[in-house]
C-alpha cells in the first residue's frame, strides 16, 4: 500500500467500525487500480453503481454491445470497471462523491460477504446446504452468517474466513464483514446470495466473484465506513477447502458432463504389471481413475477434488486390503491426476495424501480373481 494511503482501522473484536477520517475516493480508486482490481463509480453515498445515461436507461438496453465504456463513461457498473488512471482521475473529478466498487472477476478475486442481520434463522437444511444438521444438534444462539461460517468452518477443520488473519478483510458499516481472497487458477467462481433456491454456501454468507462487484475497503456510504481490519490489505490466496465448499455448492459454471474415457496407460501401469490387469483390484481402481482423468475435457467445473479423493480414498482401502503397495496405488493416481489438472500438481499431491490416509482405514477386500 502506497505510504500516502492510509486507510481507518478498526478492532477485529467491534461489531462497529471506529470513527476516522475518510480517505478520499479517487485515492481508493487509484489504489485499487495498481493491485489490478478493475473499479467503478458507486453513487454518492450508496452501494450501488453510479446511474447510467440516459440512452443505457432505456428498457431492453444492456450492455452487450454498447459505445458509452469506449467513449469513456461509466454506464452499466461494474461491466466498465477500469484500471486506466486518466480515466478514474477523470470519473472521480467530475465529481469526488462517488464510492468505490471493484470488479471481482476481472480481478480475480472471491470475497466471501458475511451478514450480521438480524432475522430468524430458517429451516437447518438450509443453513449449510448440502450438509444436513441433525434435530439433536442444539442450534441455540445461532443468530448470524459468523455463526454459519463459523459451523461450516468447524466441520471441515479450517480457520473461518471471520478469523482469518492472513488475508484482507473488511468491517462493513452493519456489523457483517467481507473477506477477500484471491482465486489461485483461472476457474471462473460464481456470486451466490444467503442460502436462497440457487446456489450457496451458507445462511448469511454471499459470495462475490464474477459477475459482481465489492465495495472498495475505504469507501463511506450513508450507513459508514467500509473499515479494513489490522493491517493486512492484500488479499491470500483462496483456501483449498474452501474451493471444494464452493465447488461442491455449485459455485462454479455448469460443465458439459464429460463422456467416460479411458485411463491412460501410464496411469495404471504399475498396477497391471502387479496384477496383469485383469483382477479386481484393477478394475476398480480403473473406474475412479476414469473418472479423473475425464476432467481433462473440462477446464473448470468438472469436479476435480471429489473425483482424485474418491479414486485416492479406493487406493487407500486397495493398499490396505493387500491388493497394491502404496507405491503403485499413488503413482497411478498423480499421472491421472497431472493428465486432468498438469498446472494443480501440489494441490494434486494434497488430495492424494488426505484420501489414501481415510482409505487405509476402511481396507477393502475383494476376494479372489474371477
Amino acid at each position: 500500500m502506497p505510504a500516502e494511503l492510509r486507510f481507518p482501522r478498526s478492532d477485529s473484536g467491534s461489531s462497529t467500525p471506529e470513527a476516522s477520517v475518510a480517505v478520499p475516493p479517487v485515492a481508493i480508486a487509484q489504489w485499487c487500480a495498481g493491485q489490478g482490481w478493475p473499479v467503478h463509480p458507486l453513487a454518492p453515498g450508496r452501494k450501488t453503481p453510479a446511474a447510467n445515461c440516459n440512452a443505457c436507461r432505456q428498457p431492453g438496453h444492456t450492455h452487450h454491445g454498447c459505445n458509452c465504456r469506449t467513449s469513456g463513461r461509466w454506464c452499466h457498473g461494474f461491466h466498465a470497471a477500469t484500471l486506466d488512471p486518466a480515466r478514474i482521475q477523470q470519473w472521480w473529478s467530475q465529481t469526488p462523491d462517488p464510492g468505490v466498487g471493484v470488479a471481482c472477476g476481472p480481478a480475480g478475486l472471491v470475497v466471501i460477504d458475511i451478514d450480521a442481520h438480524a432475522q430468524i434463522p430458517p429451516a437447518r437444511d438450509r443453513l449449510l446446504p448440502g450438509i444436513p444438521i441433525s434435530d439433536q444438534v442444539d442450534l441455540t444462539g445461532l443468530a448470524n452468517g459468523y455463526h454459519t461460517m463459523g459451523i461450516l468452518a468447524a466441520l471441515r477443520g479450517a480457520t473461518s474466513p471471520a478469523e482469518d488473519q492472513t488475508t484482507l478483510r473488511v468491517r462493513t458499516p452493519s456489523g457483517g464483514l467481507h473477506v477477500w481472497y484471491r482465486s489461485s487458477d483461472a476457474r471462473s467462481w460464481q456470486c451466490s446470495s444467503g442460502s436462497g433456491g440457487g446456489r450457496a454456501l451458507a445462511w448469511q454468507v454471499d459470495v462475490r466473484a464474477h459477475g459482481g462487484y465489492i465495495i472498495a475497503p475505504g469507501t463511506t456510504t450513508s450507513a459508514g465506513t467500509y473499515t479494513p481490519l489490522g493491517d493486512i490489505r492484500i488479499p491470500a490466496p483462496l483456501p483449498s477447502w474452501l474451493a471444494q465448499e464452493l465447488e461442491r455448492t455449485g459455485h462454479l459454471p455448469t460443465p458439459q458432463i464429460p463422456a467416460p474415457r479411458p485411463v491412460p496407460a501410464r496411469a495404471l501401469q504399475a498396477v497391471i504389471a502387479a496384477g496383469g490387469g485383469r483382477d479386481r483390484a484393477t478394475r476398480a481402481l480403473a473406474t475412479v481413475l476414469a473418472d479423473v482423468a475425464a476432467c481433462a475435457t473440462v477446464p473448470a467445473g468438472a469436479g476435480f477434488s471429489d473425483k482424485l479423493n474418491r479414486a485416492a480414498f479406493t487406493a487407500g482401502g486397495l493398499v490396505a486390503g493387500g491388493h497394491l503397495t502404496e507405491q503403485q496405488a499413488e503413482a497411478a493416481l498423480r499421472e491421472a491426476a497431472q493428465l486432468a489438472r498438469p498446472d494443480q500438481s501440489r494441490r494434486s499431491e494434497g488430495i492424494i495424501r488426505s484420501g489414501m490416509n481415510a482409505g487405509r482405514t476402511r481396507p477393502l477386500h475383494l476376494g479372489g480373481r474371477p
